[in-house]
């Protein structure tokens, strides 16, 4: 869990520094940092999502994990649910900004790999260096949105505890073949995001989080059939 403390309180510290500079950024400025954020979450995704991609052996999968992961979302509208937790603490555009950064913290192919490899092969060298491209990517976030981007560190040691904790349980379950879906899944989510930022489409993207969830049910159904 080492790489992950140190990756969450990369975020701590780079929404620390972001936020001392917020308070001296013009308008003008202040628009061309969220441009910025919302074409590097484009490219990004992009980037996340074509080799995993070619190395998919299902390669419809993703589409079925979005279109049942969006519907399962929009039912349970966590969406709505999410904006209304943020806007109790601070305003509608931390509220994009805090979900792009999620996004972007946790869904990379790093920040999936990096517990995994801790827990089984006590390899932190992919934590750390999340953790260093995470310093980055919060102060930006920081300076355009404010302080309220260090609470994607509290989900980022959640989601990473997590996939450590369940690498040590169930080695084997996590194959290379779902390790790839999630990955392509996190990655057109992270492309989503950015076209939100950017006002080119706004896509809930919250909703589609359980999308996340269909890769392991179908997989394990395949593999047991």
């Amino acid at each position: 869990m080492y790489g992950t403390i140190f990756n969450a309180s990369m975020i701590v510290l780079g929404s620390i520094v972001g936020s001392l500079f917020k308070k001296y950024l013009k308008p003008a400025y202040h628009k061309v940092l969220m441009e910025s954020i919302g074409l590097a979450a484009v490219v990004i995704g992009i980037h996340t999502v074509l080799k995993p991609l070619d190395q998919s052996k299902l390669p419809v999968l993703f589409i079925i994990s979005l279109t049942v992961g969006g519907l399962v979302g929009t039912v349970l509208n966590l969406q709505g649910r999410f904006d209304r937790t943020v806007q109790r603490f601070t305003t509608s555009e931390l509220g994009a900004g805090l979900a792009t950064a999620v996004l972007l913290f946790c869904f990379g192919s790093l920040s999936i790999l990096g517990p995994i490899n801790a827990a089984l092969d006590h390899d932190y060298t992919f934590l750390l260096t999340n953790g260093t491209l995470d310093l980055i990517t919060s102060i930006v976030l920081g300076a355009t949105f404010g302080i309220g981007i260090a609470w994607g560190a509290v989900v980022l040691f959640c989601w990473q505890g997590g996939l450590y904790v369940l690498a040590l349980l169930v080695q084997s379950a996590l194959s290379p073949a779902l390790l790839n879906e999630l990955t392509i899944v996190g990655g057109v989510l992270i492309f989503a995001s950015g076209l939100g930022v950017l006002e080119i489409k706004k896509i809930n993207t919250m909703n589609f989080l359980p999308a996340l969830l269909v890769p392991p049910l179908v997989l394990g159904i395949l593999h047991f059939l």
